[in-house]
């Protein structure tokens, strides 16, 4: 099962909603890791719009709601506009609120993103023993994301891989490589000893720094080609 939420429009189309959020990280003095709210709000976009896009959906909108205060509001949306310019979205209008009535001592940031996705669009796969796994990116946390930026994989990367056809990709998020697996294919119980990989399955993925593919043999070198030096090959037993 995807975090999000699908609501059929119409006939022809679902709205896809995904969100993340984060607390106790920007510019204030109590937050557990220090960086800028541009960063911040760019993995917390990050994580909602590939949730988004792997479920299908083309974006149509960010909601941000903001805990900094009102001086942060201009350095979020610089970060959401980052991860947007990453997609090669220019025109995807961004709205939302700041709590300026109460001033926290820790900063705190909610991130909505809106997709609209068409109901022929296939974006699951079925379990068998002929699919092909891998992993593209690496699990990262905390100052990690920071400290090798080399290792997360690009938005724009993501977005290449997505468009393939005849695939199936998941971001992985804090809960790790293997409990990703067994939300992708919930009618099969995988275990550490299943997968085969040169990571940490178990790790936590902090803002999606990486994410699952699933994919037929002969796609195995277009999406080597794409993913490049982010590719890690998973086997499963």
């Amino acid at each position: 099962m995807r975090d999000i939420i699908t609501i059929p429009l119409n006939n022809e189309e679902s709205l896809i909603i995904a969100s993340d959020n984060s607390g106790g990280i920007g510019m204030k003095e109590h937050d557990l890791i220090q960086v800028s709210y541009e960063t911040v709000a760019y993995y917390a976009f990050r994580v909602a719009a590939m949730e988004c896009i792997a479920a299908g959906g083309e974006l149509v909108s960010v909601v941000l709601h903001n805990f900094c205060g009102d001086d942060s509001w201009s350095e979020l949306v610089n970060g959401i506009q980052k991860g947007l310019a990453e997609l090669n979205l220019g025109n995807i209008p961004i709205t939302g609120s700041t709590e300026s009535n109460f001033h926290l001592k820790q900063s705190a940031v909610g991130l909505v993103v809106l997709g609209k996705k068409p109901f022929d669009k296939i974006t699951e796969k079925i379990f068998s023993n002929d699919l092909n796994f891998a992993v593209i990116g690496k699990p990262l946390v905390g100052n990690e994301v920071m400290d090798h930026a080399h290792e997360v994989v690009p938005l724009s990367t993501f977005r290449k891989v997505s468009n393939l056809q005849d695939i199936m990709v998941w971001p992985v998020g804090s809960k790790g490589i293997l409990a990703e697996f067994n939300q992708m294919f919930p009618s099969k119980e995988f275990t550490k000893e299943m997968l085969g990989a040169d990571l940490d399955v178990l790790k936590s993925s902090g803002p999606a720094t990486c994410f699952i593919i699933a994919f037929e043999q002969d796609q195995e070198e277009a999406i080597k080609k794409i993913a490049a030096a982010f590719y890690h090959s998973i086997t499963v037993k």
